[in-house]
């Protein structure tokens, strides 16, 4: 088995459309996403070998001002696991 560590030093929720207050919520529904994600599907083969990203292109996501701050985290984290997580696998 696979130990992963996961450490987000830093997240920039800079224009989405959330109250500042709210923040909490999306970053805490980013962790449990994409440790399901990471849990149920893997890292990169690139990425087990560890290592830090400096930064990380993320692919897009759509915004639509009713999404609420779980789902909001739950797209992010969906995207940055589209980034760092095991190819070819679909969720």
């Amino acid at each position: 088995m696979m130990n992963i560590n996961l450490h987000i030093e830093r997240l920039i929720l800079d224009g989405l459309p959330i109250e500042s207050k709210q923040g909490a919520l999306v970053k805490q529904a980013v962790e449990v996403e994409l440790t399901r994600l990471l849990e149920a599907n893997g890292l990169s083969a690139s990425l087990q070998a560890g290592g830090a990203l400096r930064h990380l292109q993320a692919n897009s996501i759509q915004l639509s001002s009713e999404k609420m701050p779980t789902q909001l985290g739950e797209q992010i984290a969906q995207s940055v696991y589209g980034s760092i997580g095991n190819e070819g696998v679909k969720e």
